[in-house]
């Protein structure tokens, strides 16, 4: 093409940025792959606190709560031949360890048995009245088989014990892990120098902080 003074007009090359445009894309496409593999690597893996469950009032709570203390998961029941003695035993045990390190999460369950035919308001009642329960209760659930909870699937899959009966315990430390897992045979007793040992570690961990 002539220009006004009849020399050829002449067009600037658009070679040279197309060049550049496909390493950058492929820079920005390897910078956004490193970005999700770095995030994948950060996000926390599940552990049993990072669940959300029903309080015995009918609240939805977060289990993030009690991160940084000891946990002994119970699935409870009002009219077992272990009841008496648990709950006698898991009230001293809460009594003297807890709330501030140690903290028992009794799951009330009707799966076996039968034997917690009643309504949440009347358990709580029950427990509360009858041994002076101070420990955190939640709503009324399955802890096996296809129905359980999220939480409860999550302590079975990490023992690979699931509860065929009443009062299986599972020690949950600090971090959400689950450290053991006893069933309705294993009295609160034989547990405490366990959970009384995962304690003793927070206390001295707390101290050499200060």
């Amino acid at each position: 093409m002539l220009d006004p003074e009849g020399s050829v007009e002449h067009q600037p090359s658009s070679s040279f940025p197309k060049v550049l445009l496909v390493p950058l894309a492929m820079l920005l496409a390897i910078a956004a792959l490193l970005l999700l593999a770095l995030s994948a690597t950060q996000q926390k893996e599940p552990d049993f606190y990072t669940f959300k469950v029903v309080n015995i009032r009918g609240k939805l709570v977060s289990l993030e709560k009690y991160r940084g203390s000891v946990s002994l998961v119970v699935n409870v029941a009002s009219e077992c031949g272990y009841t008496d003695s648990h709950y006698k035993a898991l009230q001293q045990l809460q009594r003297d360890l807890g709330p501030y390190h140690f903290n028992v999460l009794a799951f009330p369950c009707n799966q076996f048995g039968q034997q917690e035919p009643d309504t949440n308001k009347e358990i709580e009642s029950f427990v509360r009245k009858t041994y002076g329960a101070s420990f955190p209760m939640f709503s009324k659930i399955a802890v096996s088989g296809a129905g359980a909870i999220p939480a409860f699937k999550y302590l079975i899959d990490s023992t690979g014990e699931e509860p065929t009966w009443n009062f299986w315990k599972y020690l949950v430390d600090p971090n959400g892990k689950v450290v053991k897992a006893w069933d309705s045979t294993v009295s609160v007793e034989e547990i405490r120098p366990y959970v009384t040992e995962l304690v003793r570690k927070i206390i001295l961990k707390k101290k050499d902080e200060l």
